[in-house]
């Protein structure tokens, strides 16, 4: 059966609705598939884990780079893709749009524009120009069914002001962001309170190594769980474990704890 781009995004929706789902990042098409062959429901890129795999640092690469990255993603699954779309590639909302519609075509399921400016001394934008960007994402998006998702960047910048987050998200849920994220929400009271506040529309939480559990989480209200770069990192800590003990011993015991080829070939096939 032939699942039609216009098919993944009514799924992505329906997702949202109810209960809490877990969205993996892969960084390529064979992770994509594997995650797929696994039942997730859902995917998204990672921007980090994404650069990674092409020798970049996060946050470095170009609006290009990406959509070739998210066409291939999308066209290789059956299941929908959200776009890690970093801050649409640019400053202003016309051509945060532009981009935006660009993404669109390359049949993500959803699509995230964050409000940070990469600037330490001045990390988030103007909350006026950060609304407006997300104005212009929704216009972008258009009928499409594409999923908006706005993002406030302000804790992974050391900006722990739970007021000010609560304050963007509900402005870009008014400025039609469908789904809600706030990386780097930790305890339990913050993420509870964020919930509560975008309700009823769905909040998106970002987990590492020892956040909450599915069931944790879901229970706080939370929509879907993203992982970030996460799965990315534990990939390259196997890689770079490998390869350290060779170039440093000259032994190769690491390998030993590879994913059997035959499994993979299996999966593939």
């Amino acid at each position: 059966m032939h699942v039609t781009t216009a098919d993944k995004r009514a799924t992505f929706r329906k997702l949202h609705e109810s209960g809490c789902f877990i969205l993996p990042n892969p960084v390529d098409v064979g992770g994509a598939k594997a995650l797929q062959h696994l039942g997730f429901k859902a995917i998204a890129s990672s921007s980090a884990g994404f650069a990674w795999t092409i020798g970049k640092a996060d946050n470095r690469v170009t609006v290009d780079d990406v959509c070739q990255h998210l066409a291939a993603l999308s066209s290789s699954v059956d299941i929908p893709v959200n776009a890690d779309f970093e801050g649409g590639f640019a400053v202003e909302p016309a051509q945060v749009a532009d981009n935006v519609e660009r993404g669109v075509r390359t049949g993500v399921a959803g699509l995230s524009i964050e409000d940070s400016t990469g600037d330490k001394d001045k990390p988030l934008y103007d909350r006026a120009l950060a609304v407006e960007r997300i104005k212009a994402s929704r216009k972008a998006i258009g009928d499409s069914g594409t999923l908006l998702v706005g993002r406030c960047e302000a804790y992974l910048w050391g900006v722990t002001d739970l007021k000010l987050v609560i304050d963007r998200l509900t402005a870009y849920a008014d400025a039609g962001a469908d789904c809600l994220y706030a990386p780097g929400l930790k305890t339990r009271e913050d993420i509870a309170a964020v919930v509560k506040a975008v309700a009823p529309k769905p909040f998106n939480l970002l987990i590492g190594a020892s956040g909450l559990s599915l069931k944790e989480a879901e229970d706080l209200g939370v929509r879907r769980i993203s992982v970030g770069g996460s799965l990315a990192r534990a990939a390259w800590g196997g890689f770079m474990r490998a390869a350290k003990e060779m170039a440093e011993k000259g032994t190769f015991s690491e390998l030993g704890n590879g994913y059997p080829g035959g499994e993979l070939n299996k999966m593939f096939s």
